[in-house]
């Protein structure tokens, strides 16, 4: 595919007034950097592409945004090569392909060469949405023998909360790109049937992201420089005007995706303001194939991290689920994360609400019975609010231990790194000094690493290698006490690849809360002993296709029990799984060993068009 097929609707604005992506990548900010990255970028096959990457990631990690850099240039010139390259070494490239990463990137990705892959949805075109992603299929997509444009999944975002880092606008587009990534690599999706998507409503100014960065007032800035429209929710929280009513921008968008593309493509929703988030899932979680990955998906992940924790502590339990719901849980911090993993836990899992507690920066989020007075802000923490105001300090994370003897801490913050304190793990390990007390389960869950709760090796050290721990970004494996310990990572790809994929394959009409309670049993169960010994509460992502089927077979053996699913792919888990297995694409190694520029998928299709 041409880098310059016209597109006048789905390219970024700055793009089309400047003549397009190729003009776009002249600018004086640009060129030096395009030209040099397709110097470097000289892979053919998957050998010489490590070797390349490992020789720029060889420099330190604060060079890995140049890897990014590099695969980015990759996917372009040969899509099959790249997620090759990306499926040989999952551990090393997946941080750099997404998370951590993709933050960094994100942050700069007007100041990096662009690629013809992503679709910008402009708010100036409400009315004409179908038109716009019509544009980019006919650019991008093929057609199946009726005619129809073949999309199986779409990851949308408004740019509005990217990771932990704020409002980026069009900058966004690196999270759905590297998500659908992940799609592929982990989950067998087809990348060329695949939309990374942004809704372009506007862009907040410095004060909208957490390094106070010049984005939408900046030279290189991709789209439309203008502030959100905003207005109060009935819950008081501001959300974007456009976003809802009968004309919606993001009920357009939805109606225009399922109208081209059919109502078997999944519509996720990635990194949209929590304000905007739990309404918007709310609205249109019942009308499409569709979920928030951010409230449900991480959700899903940190409660499969419990049930590793479980595996870890009682090996010989087979019932996960009874020994959750004796459990003790504190939530560190209010956003979207903690709240939908707090709202499974009970909602799903069945764990008493008494047992689930949760803080904000007013302390333990509590209501008074009659709903009158409480600290909750919105409807969704009032959903996990306890009965009645704590008698001590709540705002004291400490005291908040000691007084409600958590046998899990789950801290998704965001803006807060450190705050588990020496004082706050001992205080966990000290309830578990008690008749039948065990060791404290610790999860740092805000990315990127810079941002966690506490390290590792703090977690380790402050607990004398009692705690067991997880965390949103990676953190090495550690000797401790003479024992090795390899922290797992608590990272939505273990659900949202399989999850999806499953979904799609037996053309669930809906995405129940039961899917994510399901994958998370499904995540847990697939610990192997290697992962016990290093206790690990999460699989190895070197293992993360495998993790992957056995998520995409326990959902398809739901949405069949539950009767959601359209299309019927085996009686039981070993018959679904062989058919999973049939369907999930791989990028063909002996045509890239024949050719760099005639790579068929395995399926025998023509050349994948470039990315």
């Amino acid at each position: 595919m041409s880098l310059d097929r016209p597109r006048l609707l789905s390219l970024p604005t700055a793009v089309v007034a400047a003549g397009g992506v190729s003009a776009w990548n002249r600018h004086p900010n640009l060129k030096v950097l395009t030209r040099a990255v397709a110097t470097i970028c000289k892979a053919q096959t998957v050998q010489e592409a490590l070797t390349e990457l490992r020789g720029i990631m060889s420099l330190g990690v604060e060079h890995n945004l140049g890897a990014y850099v590099y695969l980015r240039k990759l996917a372009f010139d040969n899509p099959s090569l790249y997620y090759a390259t990306l499926m040989s070494e999952p551990s090393l490239l997946l941080p750099v392909a997404y998370t951590p990463t993709v933050g960094e990137a994100c942050q700069k990705y007007g100041f990096m060469p662009l690629y013809p892959r992503g679709c910008y949805v402009s708010v100036t075109d409400r009315g004409n949405v179908k038109a716009v992603l019509e544009e980019y299929a006919e650019a991008m997509l093929r057609k199946d023998q009726h005619g129809r444009y073949q999309c199986q999944c779409m990851v949308f975002s408004d740019g509005g909360r990217i990771l932990g880092l704020g409002d980026l606008g069009t900058f966004g587009m690196g999270i759905p790109v590297g998500k659908l990534d992940l799609y592929t690599v982990c989950g067998g999706f087809d990348p060329e049937k695949t939309i990374p998507v942004i809704l372009d409503s506007g862009c907040s100014g410095t004060e909208g992201n957490s390094a106070h960065l010049v984005v939408r007032d900046g030279d290189m800035y991709t789209g439309l420089r203008q502030d959100r429209v905003k207005h109060k929710s009935a819950a008081g929280t501001d959300v974007n005007s456009c976003y809802y009513g009968e004309d919606g921008f993001v009920g357009e968008f939805m109606r225009a995706a399922v109208s081209l593309f059919g109502s078997r493509c999944l519509l996720q929703f990635e990194d949209f303001n929590s304000n905007d988030a739990f309404p918007l899932l709310a609205e249109h979680r019942e009308k499409f194939l569709t979920y928030n990955d951010d409230i449900q998906g991480t959700a899903s992940v940190a409660v499969a991290a419990v049930l590793g924790g479980i595996k870890l502590l009682k090996p010989s339990v087979t019932n996960l689920l009874a020994e959750v719901r004796k459990m003790t849980f504190l939530f560190h911090g209010a956003g979207s994360a903690n709240l939908g993993a707090a709202a499974l836990l009970i909602n799903e899992a069945g764990v008493p609400p008494a047992q689930v507690v949760c803080t904000n920066s007013r302390g333990v989020i509590w209501r008074s019975q009659d709903d009158q007075e409480g600290s909750f802000r919105n409807k969704e923490q009032r959903a996990v609010a306890q009965i009645g105001r704590p008698g001590y300090d709540s705002t004291d994370l400490v005291a908040v231990v000691a007084h409600t003897k958590p046998d899990v801490l789950i801290g998704a913050v965001g803006v807060a790194p450190g705050c588990f304190t020496r004082e706050v793990i001992e205080a966990m390990v000290r309830v578990q000094e008690k008749p039948g007390g065990l060791r404290p389960l610790v999860f740092a869950l805000s990315n990127p690493s810079s941002q966690a709760e506490i390290t590792a090796a703090d977690c380790y050290k402050f607990s004398n290698g009692k705690a067991i721990f997880g965390s949103g970004t990676r953190f090495p494996e550690l000797v401790v006490n003479g024992r090795h310990r390899e922290p797992g990572q608590v990272n939505n790809f273990f659900v949202f690849p399989g999850l999806s994929f499953g979904a799609y394959c037996c053309g669930s009409r809906t995405i129940p809360e039961k899917f994510f309670l399901t994958a998370a049993e499904a995540v847990a169960n697939s610990l192997d002993d290697h992962d016990i010994e290093l206790d690990s509460v999460l699989p190895s992502p070197e293992r993360i296709r495998e993790v992957a089927q056995n998520v995409a077979t326990a959902v398809v053996l739901d949405a069949q029990a539950l009767g959601l699913a359209t299309i019927h792919l085996g009686d039981d888990a070993v018959s679904v799984a062989a058919t999973l297995k049939k369907q999930m694409w791989n990028p063909n190694l002996e045509e890239l060993s024949a050719s760099r520029n005639s790579l068929k998928t395995i399926t025998g299709a023509r050349p994948p068009s470039r990315l």
